[in-house]
């Protein structure tokens, strides 16, 4: 069976240079594996020479597929036959994904993730569990998403796309202003009877559930998130106190931070052909130093601006899409 991967990079530039970062993180791992690429895209125009080279690239007109993050609804329309794992574009690849296609092999439609059936999650679960007579939701993160296409998936996907339709009056909460596609998912699989595969932290791994650090170096494919219990950022409610996984999922302003912009750094140069070590040596000069000078400085002085000025107004993201 086929195996891809596929991205989406649509509405805004921002997405699409970070389709170009997985790209590259995806190709330095898997060039030697019968694993394809594929990339869903409006701004196709953009996109540079190393990155053509490889990647399948997929066409779409502009909210073609929707906005915000409808388009992922829309995945059994746009894989290709075979096994596909969809990648969000802020993700980075730590290593050969080859595992990843054997863990789910023969589920339909799958995520990494756990089951929630009371409490809250964009929404309240026991009011919709029972709104729609099921015991339960997968609950995970959208930043991968698993599917084998044919009829089941397509089942399972239009189900999403009909529920997209009811989002405020079945009870959903909205996220940046648009429906979650996670909430709609896990709702459509439930009633299809798919299931996710259990959530060890070898897959992918992200930041809302791993806050007390992190140690990568995405060249020789290490990588260690932190949930620490003796740490203030501790997350009592995630059974994971650390996760050394193949995907890291570096959602929001993670992707503005250390290590992500030292990762995207490298790639860069190695795609302009520049040495690895060399690349490694201007990177840590010309990123990871004056990264932490900044950041000390910043906790140094923090105290004192907001004496003075007060605290600064909350920037609109940029990932807001309108």
């Amino acid at each position: 069976m086929n195996k891809n991967v596929l991205s989406i990079a649509m509405g805004k530039k921002l997405y699409l240079d970070l389709a170009v970062n997985l790209a590259r993180s995806f190709w330095y791992w898997n060039a030697k594996q019968d694993i394809s690429f594929y990339l869903v895209t409006d701004m196709a125009h953009f996109l540079p020479a190393d990155i053509r080279e490889f990647t399948k690239i997929i066409e779409v007109e502009n909210d073609a597929l929707g906005k915000g993050f409808t388009p992922k609804l829309y995945l059994d329309q746009l894989a290709p036959d075979g096994q596909t794992l969809f990648i969000d574009s802020d993700c980075l690849v730590y290593g050969n994904l080859t595992p990843v296609f054997e863990k789910f092999q023969n589920h339909q439609v799958s995520v990494i993730g756990n089951y929630i059936d009371t409490g809250e999650w964009f929404g309240n679960i026991d009011h919709i569990c029972r709104q729609f007579n099921v015991l339960r939701l997968p609950k995970f993160n959208g930043g991968v998403y698993y599917l084998e296409n044919g009829e089941a998936a397509a089942r399972v996907y239009q189900t999403a796309r009909e529920l997209e339709m009811k989002y405020d009056e079945i009870g959903f909460v909205r996220l940046r202003n648009r429906p979650n596609d996670e909430v709609l998912m896990a709702l459509a699989m439930a009633l299809h009877k798919q299931v996710p595969i259990a959530e060890d932290g070898s897959i992918m791994a992200e930041f809302v559930n791993f806050k007390s650090g992190v140690r990568s170096n995405l060249l020789e494919g290490k990588v260690i998130l932190y949930n620490t219990p003796t740490r203030k950022s501790y997350q009592k409610s995630w059974p994971l106190e650390k996760a050394e996984p193949l995907i890291v999922h570096y959602l929001g302003h993670y992707n503005l931070l250390y290590p992500y912009i030292k990762e995207v750094k490298i790639l860069q140069l190695l795609a302009k052909g520049y040495h690895q070590q060399l690349a490694k040596l201007i990177t840590l000069f010309g990123v990871s130093t004056p990264y932490f000078i900044k950041l000390w400085l910043t906790n140094i002085f923090r105290p004192v601006y907001r004496f003075l000025f007060g605290f600064r107004a909350v920037a609109k993201s940029e990932r807001i899409i309108d």
